[in-house]
């Protein structure tokens, strides 16, 4: 099997096409013609998931976020770029065409907080968000859900109105409390929330719930690890969870 056949099948479910401006997605490092019979899924392509891939014995690397983002201008081969071409192991990177496309991020995300009715929108800036439905939730219960499904850290506002309608987007987007707010969204769900936006949600009387980054993400790490285990049988995936922050 070559890696033109995952990264193909990967770009007809996540089209590299869908992915916003700024985004650097696709096959960022390696051949498309070399052979593969192990990869590695993960969401960030750290030292550690490296260190994973040439354990295994892994051709290739599959993550979220991308492993070439900013423009390189020098390669030292203890690094991280330096180790992938060392040990000739390729990656692909799938981000915000994976956020947004069917079975992506956000759509597991909206399946593992239970949200029902599950609809697209589209945001003023062109990115795809999810808005779901709960059942005339308190601010305090929606919160226990996210703990609980996500095992994480929640962080929010409480506008003192029952929650029913909810707006999600994984990882990073804070951006889109004003969207949340022209749809009627009586929540948003996302990450890395801005102190500013916190007190701006809260003068907006919109439920604002930071719950990690890592953690509204990771989750579709397995999923995709299944998808992609279930079309090409003769490969074998793994999936790294690394992450280094700890909670107390």
């Amino acid at each position: 099997m070559r890696i033109k056949s995952i990264f193909d099948f990967l770009n007809e479910k996540f089209p590299v096409s869908t992915a916003c401006d700024f985004d650097n997605v696709g096959l960022l490092i390696g051949n498309k013609n070399r052979s593969v019979t192990k990869v590695l899924v993960a969401l960030d392509c750290t030292n550690a998931a490296i260190d994973e891939a040439i354990k295994i014995g892994a051709q290739l690397i599959i993550t979220h976020h991308p492993v070439i983002f900013e423009p390189i201008k020098s390669i030292d081969a203890d690094e991280k770029i330096g180790k992938l071409l060392e040990n000739k192991i390729s990656v692909i990177s799938m981000h915000t065409n994976f956020d947004q496309g069917v079975n992506g991020v956000n759509d597991v995300l909206c399946q593992k907080i239970g949200l029902q009715n599950v609809e697209r929108y589209t945001a003023q800036d062109g990115y795809i968000l999810n808005v779901g439905k709960v059942d005339n939730l308190t601010a305090d219960e929606f919160a226990g859900i996210l703990k609980t499904a996500l095992d994480t850290t929640v962080r929010f506002t409480d506008s003192k109105k029952r929650i029913n309608t909810v707006m999600v987007c994984s990882g990073a987007g804070g951006g889109f409390l004003g969207d949340a707010g022209i749809f009627g969204a009586d929540a948003l769900v996302a990450a890395d929330i801005k102190h500013s936006v916190f007190l701006e949600a809260d003068e907006k009387g919109i439920c604002l719930f930071d719950a990690g980054h890592f953690e509204t993400e990771d989750i579709a790490v397995e999923p995709l690890k299944e998808i992609l285990q279930n079309e090409f049988k003769n490969i074998e995936f793994f999936a790294n969870h690394y992450y280094p922050v700890k909670k107390i």
